[in-house]
C-alpha cells in the first residue's frame, strides 16, 4: 500500500469502548489487499491516537465520487434559483 493512488476515503469515530470506521473505495479490492489496508489504517491512525477500545470495526463501501459540496455551493445555487420539479 505505498503507492501515491488514491484508494477512497475514511472516517473513523472513537466511542468509550470501541472505534467505527467508513472505508469507500473507488475501487474494488481483493481480500488481501482489503484486508492489509484496514491493518495499516489501524495501525497508522487509530492506535496512534493512543485511546483504548476493545473493538476496531469497519464498514467497507465501494462507490465513486460524484461531487462535493459546500456552503459555498448552495449559497451559489441559490442565487441561481434552479426550480427541480415545477414543470408549470
Amino acid at each position: 500500500m505505498q503507492t501515491n493512488n488514491r484508494l477512497g476515503t475514511v472516517d473513523i469515530y472513537f466511542t468509550t469502548t470501541a472505534v467505527h470506521g467508513t472505508l469507500i473505495l473507488e475501487r474494488e479490492l481483493e481480500e488481501i489487499e482489503l484486508t492489509k489496508l484496514i491493518e495499516q489504517i489501524d495501525e497508522d491512525l487509530v492506535l496512534s491516537a493512543d485511546m483504548p477500545r476493545d473493538d476496531f470495526l469497519v464498514s467497507v463501501y465501494v462507490g465513486r465520487d460524484v461531487g462535493f459540496y459546500s456552503d459555498e455551493y448552495f449559497a451559489e445555487e441559490n442565487d441561481t434559483d434552479l426550480d427541480f420539479g415545477d414543470d408549470d
